[in-house]
């Protein structure tokens, strides 16, 4: 074992040699593969290249050398992408800190039998007079960064459970595509994080509709660890235990305090108020959009550049215009 792998336990050292086919005698070795193919992107600034800050993408992709970079150079060029969304990324910014105290993410405060870290996320709660959804975004980011930080983590991952119980169909309106792929290059093609499972409850019709939008963007991968329990949460306790859910989600934890993680992060900031207009951040939102349509089209993309599986980011063939791309996925009228 090396300096590099003192945060795991023997059964995750054990788990990161099988599952992984992580070597503490090629450690070094395989970093260093990883940071020799910065060079072969001069148009990314790699703000951070440490060996600790290295391992954690080799570890999301198994130590297969090639895809480690891919994700550490996404990583950056989402980043580099969407500067707007990474300005004032800390818990305190107006927006996340909105977020974060309405339970966006909730984190629970065990672990599955897998060693995952389990994150809920109660949909109703989102307040669209309050904060945005790249506020939403940003706040998870961020609850995520600070996650990874923990070895034990990067090897055994992470589950999302999304409970949409009292999820309008005016909060679904406001959804758009722009937004939704934002959201799944930042989570998915760009975070050196395992998600073992993402899992849907009480979904109501119009979620299904939304997920048959998006299905295109997501990776086969990702797709098989979907699943729509709807309301029989007997399917979601047959592969996580209710001994650690909240009574919610119908385990027999207490029901969830929306602002546990939230004081995690915030601390002694937790009780500060501070005013924040969403409104306020609209302009930014669409710079944003533009510019994911900007770097996202097949006319700009070079081959070289493509941070993505052909055809994850396709665009549905309904969606031909910047303007068809931030209407609503559900209309009211």
């Amino acid at each position: 074992m090396t300096h590099l792998q003192a945060g795991l336990s023997p059964e995750t050292l054990e788990k990161a040699k099988v599952e992984l086919k992580e070597n503490p005698d090629t450690l070094h070795q395989d970093i260093q593969e990883v940071r020799d193919m910065i060079i072969t992107r001069p148009d990314i600034g790699f703000l951070r290249t440490d060996d600790a800050f290295i391992l954690r993408f080799l570890r999301a992709r198994k130590f297969n050398h090639f895809e480690a970079f891919r994700l550490l150079a996404q990583y950056f060029e989402y980043r580099q992408q969407n500067l707007d969304m990474f300005k004032n990324l800390k818990p305190t910014d107006p927006g996340i800190k909105q977020a974060l105290k309405d339970g966006f993410p909730g984190v629970l405060s065990n672990l599955d039998k897998y060693g995952r870290k389990i994150l809920v996320l109660f949909a109703a709660n989102w307040d669209q007079s309050r904060y945005t959804f790249v506020d939403i975004l940003r706040a998870i980011l961020l609850s995520l960064e600070s996650m990874i930080e923990d070895q034990e983590l990067q090897v055994n991952g992470f589950i999302l459970i999304i409970d949409w119980s009292n999820f309008t169909f005016k909060q679904a309106s406001r959804l758009t595509p722009s937004m939704l792929r934002l959201a799944i290059e930042g989570l998915q093609d760009s975070f050196p994080a395992r998600f073992g499972g993402i899992h849907f409850v009480n979904q109501p019709w119009y979620i299904h509709a939304l997920y048959t939008v998006i299905r295109p963007f997501l990776k086969d991968k990702t797709r098989k660890r979907i699943f729509m329990h709807g309301n029989n949460l007997n399917s979601l306790h047959q592969l996580i235990h209710p001994e650690i859910l909240p009574s919610e989600l119908g385990g027999m934890m207490p029901p969830y305090d929306m602002g546990t993680w939230a004081r995690t992060l915030l601390d002694n900031a937790y009780d500060e108020e501070a005013d924040y207009c969403p409104e306020s951040y609209t302009l930014s939102v669409q710079d944003l959009e533009k510019d994911l349509d900007k770097h996202l089209s097949p006319k700009t993309m070079k081959r070289s550049q493509s941070v993505v599986e052909a055809g994850v980011l396709k665009r549905p063939d309904k969606v031909t215009s910047h303007e068809d791309n931030m209407k609503p996925l559900l209309s009211l009228d």
